[in-house]
């Protein structure tokens, strides 16, 4: 068993789905605490040089606010969801220029029968999506055989929504039109419970995000921001 990962942190928040309001919360928030919160804050200390040697322009902050773990509490202002809690625990190592989870990082996320880690940018801004679209347009080519190369073609595949059109500015017939339309541009892949439960989930999680190393590499590039 590791110390980061247990049953617990799994048990807690398949509960917390099953009971997502206040009072259920408070009466249980040491629990979220002690298997959650806390071992989560130490796997990111512990996982800070792994991070610095990816890249070191990229940040592993053990801080629940203003740091690499999201907050457990949703923001319910603008959402018909008005449950207050994330079923989930979700770390994010951003980019130092980044502000917000908008920012390009690398990404975990642990919630009972979706555990997966990913890289990228999700939902950015209409600046720096056109700056990522511009950087993939003219250099096709370095995408597409990033994309293609082994073994990160084998273990992850990219998410998000598309556009349904073709975006304002660029030709409708390049090769790479279905990329091009990509609002968010995130790759991921899968972990099982047993890979976050066993004894070297640091060096499964380095491997991981390891591999979309030259990914992240070219859409940091493309935003004009250091790697």
């Amino acid at each position: 068993m590791n110390p980061y990962i247990s049953p617990a942190l799994f048990d807690f928040l398949t509960e917390l789905k099953a009971n997502n309001n206040r009072e259920w919360f408070q009466e249980n928030k040491k629990r979220y605490e002690h298997d959650v919160k806390e071992p989560l804050l130490q796997f990111i200390a512990d996982f800070a040089p792994v991070v610095g040697e990816i890249s070191p322009a990229f940040l592993a902050i053990p801080k629940a606010n203003g740091g690499s773990l999201f907050r457990i509490y949703r923001d319910t202002r603008f959402s018909k969801d008005k449950t207050p809690y994330k079923t989930h625990a979700a770390i994010q190592f951003r980019h130092s220029a980044g502000k917000d989870a908008h920012a390009p990082g690398f990404y975990l996320h642990f919630e009972p029968g979706d555990i997966f880690v990913g890289a990228g940018v999700w939902r950015p801004d209409s600046q720096a999506i056109r700056k990522i679209r511009t950087a993939i347009a003219e250099n096709a080519e370095a995408w597409e055989e990033l994309l293609s190369s082994e073994p990160f073609a084998t273990k992850f595949e990219q998410a998000g929504d598309r556009l349904k059109r073709p975006p304002k500015g660029f030709d409708a017939d390049h090769p790479l039109i279905e990329e091009l339309k990509r609002k968010d541009v995130f790759c991921f892949t899968k972990l099982s419970e047993e890979d976050c439960l066993g004894p070297d989930i640091l060096g499964v999680v380095a491997e991981s995000l390891n591999l979309p190393r030259p990914y992240m590499a070219f859409l940091t590039t493309g935003l004009d921001l250091p790697f």
